[in-house]
């Protein structure tokens, strides 16, 4: 993925430290998605090593998941300034990023954290509150939208919606016959 570290397709890479491609177990059938890079993994290079990371090893442990059961990446690979939205032109730029990586994974199921991921995701305008709650589609490929864990650091009350749809990625994960930690 050569074209991707010499990657110029916005305007974020021009004050990245790293391109945060992604990270987890890439062959594990269950691909995270977030917005984008904070200041750690713009430093780390690795996805959610924060405080919202550390609430997601979390979220995982609860449903027998961790990071080399999953899959971690980001709708954008570079850090938006200032931890901003990244624009509709900076995520069209980074798609064929995304695109290749779901391509090669192959998952058996997407969890798009947060609106910009699920609003991708989805192709759908709606905000995170309609979105999350229904499994949607990318092609043949389920998708489950649900807050980000940044936004559950920021509002307890989103705590017992994703907690809902984490028992609907579990049963979905059992449906699926994909495995989970110490479950395979």
């Amino acid at each position: 993925m050569q074209r991707v570290g010499d990657c110029r397709g916005c305007r974020l890479s021009e004050e990245r430290n790293t391109i945060v491609f992604g990270g987890g177990n890439p062959s594990a059938g269950i691909l995270f998605i977030g917005e984008g890079p904070g200041a750690n993994e713009d430093i780390q290079g690795e996805p959610f090593v924060g405080r919202a990371g550390k609430l997601l090893d979390k979220i995982l442990a609860a449903i027998d998941l961790d990071r080399d059961t999953v899959f971690i990446t980001n709708i954008v690979k570079c850090r938006p300034p200032g931890n901003r939205t990244p624009s509709k032109d900076e995520v069209a730029a980074c798609w064929w990023i995304l695109e290749e990586q779901i391509r090669i994974m192959q998952p058996g199921v997407i969890v798009a954290l947060g609106a910009p991921a699920s609003r991708t995701m989805t192709g759908s305008s709606d905000g995170i509150g309609k979105l999350r709650g229904t499994i949607h589609r990318y092609g043949d490929i389920p998708v489950l939208p649900t807050y980000h864990p940044a936004a559950l650091l920021r509002t307890d009350a989103l705590k017992r919606p994703v907690w809902d749809d984490m028992k609907t990625l579990r049963k979905l994960l059992d449906e699926l016959g994909l495995p989970r930690a110490g479950k395979d």
